[in-house]
């Protein structure tokens, strides 16, 4: 990219620019990417001593492509979903998403699988689930969308990566306390994958969880808080349709001696996340595990390192 600001009042490049000169910059308002900072939570930004927003070289290439993602006619929440796929494709995890998006074409659980643990010897569990399992899972749903491929490729790709979790877990250590971590979806949503992703790294790092499932209503929400008596409650939503029901379960919990905890695109921006009781725990399974891990103090070392 070049440098379309000079003078001066430049912030030095290292300490990522001013949102002025991101603006020139990129030719977008400054109001708008304000916008989509809070609607979409695209880029995730810097903030100065003094609060202000500075964007770095990673924050400028993706509000490049929110930029000409609209260009092509796409609606900005359209537009955002598309960077993120796009972020996936620029991942230097790619060669290891195309070998799961190969496994996936053909059906071939072993190809997916063989793939699943180089990463994993290579990389440990939390990333792996970053730079391969979620982005290509995250493709699948965008080949669906665009007719790519169908619910039952979808499908058998989301069973490969369960059941792959599902041994992990059975591999992992004693829990270090008789504590658990409830996981659980909004009372409205559907994907339990991403707990089930999260449930997996904790349990790997020895900590006791317990995965609720699928719409957990408030009723079963409350009597497995009242039954175990967890360290702390993770509530997921993907959907921001769902978001207020997921806010509802997480309001009845901020009651209960325990720590609560949030997650999922229905909380992607900032402005989602206002006033929401609990802490967010991010889009990242490294720094969610490890969030949870520092306020509940109950794990062992993992079995598998975790790499850098």
């Amino acid at each position: 990219m070049g440098d379309a600001v000079t003078g001066s009042d430049r912030t030095p490049r290292d300490q990522g620019l001013r949102i002025r000169e991101a603006s020139e910059l990129l030719g977008v308002p400054a109001v708008t990417l304000r916008s989509w900072e809070l609607r979409y939570g695209l880029p995730m930004t810097l903030r100065s001593d003094g609060g202000h927003r500075r964007y770095t070289e990673a924050a400028l290439i993706q509000l490049g492509l929110m930029r000409d993602e609209i260009a092509t006619g796409q609606q900005a929440s359209d537009a955002a979903q598309r960077v993120r796929v796009l972020l996936d494709e620029l991942s230097p995890a790619r060669a290891r998403i195309d070998a799961v998006m190969a496994g996936s074409d053909r059906r071939d659980s072993s190809e997916i699988e063989a793939v699943l643990q180089e990463s994993l010897d290579d990389r440990g569990l939390a990333a792996t689930l970053d730079e391969v399992v979620l982005p290509a899972m995250r493709q699948i749903g965008s080949w669906w969308e665009s007719g790519r491929c169908d619910v039952a490729q979808e499908q058998f790709t989301t069973a490969v990566v369960r059941g792959w979790l599902a041994r992990m877990t059975t591999l992992a250590p004693p829990a270090a306390s008789g504590q658990q971590v409830l996981l659980a979806t909004g009372p409205r949503d559907m994907h339990t994958l991403g707990i089930e992703a999260l449930g997996a790294v904790l349990r790997t790092q020895g900590t006791g969880c317990r995965v609720l499932g699928a719409r957990t209503s408030l009723r079963d929400l409350a009597a497995a808080v009242s039954a175990t008596e967890p360290a702390a409650v993770v509530i997921v939503s993907h959907l921001s349709t769902q978001r207020r029901s997921a806010i509802e379960s997480l309001i009845s919990v901020s009651h209960a001696e325990c720590l609560t905890f949030y997650c999922g695109n229905a909380f992607l921006s900032p402005r989602s996340r206002q006033q929401v009781p609990g802490v967010y725990l991010g889009e990242r399974m490294v720094e969610a595990a490890s969030l949870i891990q520092r306020a509940v103090p109950l794990a062992l070392p993992s079995y598998a390192p975790e790499a850098g």
